[in-house]
Order: structure tokens, then C-alpha cells, then sequence
């Protein structure tokens, strides 16, 4: 059965892997978002969210019964324990869903946006990193207007994933994401249009 190869989609917070992403939709490609995937797993019934429950309690919830997502973002920012708690919960859940719905895509080949794909060391989920990099400064100021939340709010976040650095030198290919939209989905069709004309592994 044709297994198409897999793209992992990363970069930091306000990089712009959102709008990267439903570019490669827009183009016909399958894209499986870990942050969806993620959102699905907490909804009630699910066994992810009621062992989040069993661990963090019942304040973790709000009062439809979904998982509190500012109050766990806090928690996770704020502890490491927790966030390690957290992702032995989850990341197991996520990447078996993954990794069924990239089995399943009939596309050329499909992306997989995953924002921790290096800080969570999922590299095997995937055949080929596109990283999407752009100035601190500037995710800084992306954050800041798109979720409200203040300079050391954004920087508190920027601690815990892995720097502009690392994440390049361990790219296979790289967006560049420092100017206008139109710049960035130029880009993508490059990379798409050199994808759909070679073999994407290795």
C-alpha cells in the first residue's frame, strides 16, 4: 500500500507554520496538524483528557467538561514536571493518530505540522523537516497582537522551544518567514512544486 512521504512542519511560536500550512491545503495536500489532533484528544470521553483529570483534577476542566486550555498553558509554562506529565499523556496518543492518518493520505506526499517536532525529539515521525524561521523580534510582535499576551508572557514561551539554531541545523529545508504573506505562500509553492517533481525522502 502506498505510504506518501512525510513533510514535519515546524518553526516556533509566530512563525507562521499556520499560514504555511493551509497554503499546502489551498495546493491539494493533505496536512495533519499535532495542535488539532491534540484539541480532539481533549474533549469529553476521550481516555487522554480523563487521565489529564485523574492526574491534574477536576479544576483542569472548564465548565462545558473540555480541557482549560489557558489554565494548562499556564501550568505547563510555568513547571517543567507538569509539561513533562503532560506530553507522556499525550504525545504517545498524538503520533499514533499521526502517523494512522499519514498512512491513510492518498496526496503525493503530506505535511505534518508538529511546533515541538525537535523539542519533543519526534524527528522519526517524518522524512523531511521544513522549518519555517523568522527574527525573534518579530514572533515576538506576531504573539503579542495575535493572543494579547505580553512581552514576558512571549519570552516565557520562547524558553522552553528550541532556538532559531537548532531548529535550522537540523532542517532539510528552510521558509523564510520575515516579510509580507505573499512572500511566504511563494515559497511553499516552490517547495511544493520541487515535491511534487522529485522524490521528498532523505
Amino acid at each position: 500500500m502506498f505510504s506518501p512521504p512525510r513533510i514535519g512542519l515546524t518553526g516556533g511560536i509566530g512563525s507562521g507554520k499556520s499560514l504555511a500550512a493551509q497554503r499546502f491545503r489551498e495546493l491539494g495536500i493533505t496536512v495533519i496538524d499535532a495542535d488539532q489532533i491534540t484539541r480532539e484528544l481533549c474533549v469529553p470521553g476521550q481516555s487522554a483528557l480523563e487521565e489529564i483529570q485523574a492526574v491534574f483534577g477536576r479544576e483542569i476542566l472548564d465548565a462545558k467538561g473540555n480541557l482549560n486550555r489557558t489554565m494548562m498553558r499556564e501550568l505547563i509554562f510555568r513547571d517543567a514536571t507538569t509539561r513533562h506529565t503532560l506530553e507522556k499523556i499525550l504525545h504517545p496518543r498524538v503520533c499514533q493518530e499521526m502517523a494512522q492518518r499519514a498512512n491513510q493520505a492518498l496526496t503525493p506526499y503530506v505535511v505534518l505540522v508538529i511546533p515541538l517536532l525537535i523539542e519533543s525529539a519526534l524527528q522519526n515521525l517524518v522524512d523531511r523537516i521544513l522549518v519555517i524561521d523568522c527574527p525573534e523580534e518579530l514572533q515576538i510582535a506576531r504573539v503579542k497582537m495575535r493572543d494579547k499576551l505580553t512581552s514576558e508572557q512571549v519570552a516565557t514561551i520562547l524558553t522552553i522551544q528550541a532556538s532559531r539554531a537548532v531548529r535550522c541545523a537540523v532542517a532539510n529545508d528552510i521558509l523564510i518567514n520575515d516579510a509580507d504573506p505573499l512572500a511566504l505562500v511563494a515559497q511553499v509553492d516552490a517547495f511544493h512544486a520541487r515535491w511534487m517533481s522529485i522524490e521528498v525522502h532523505g
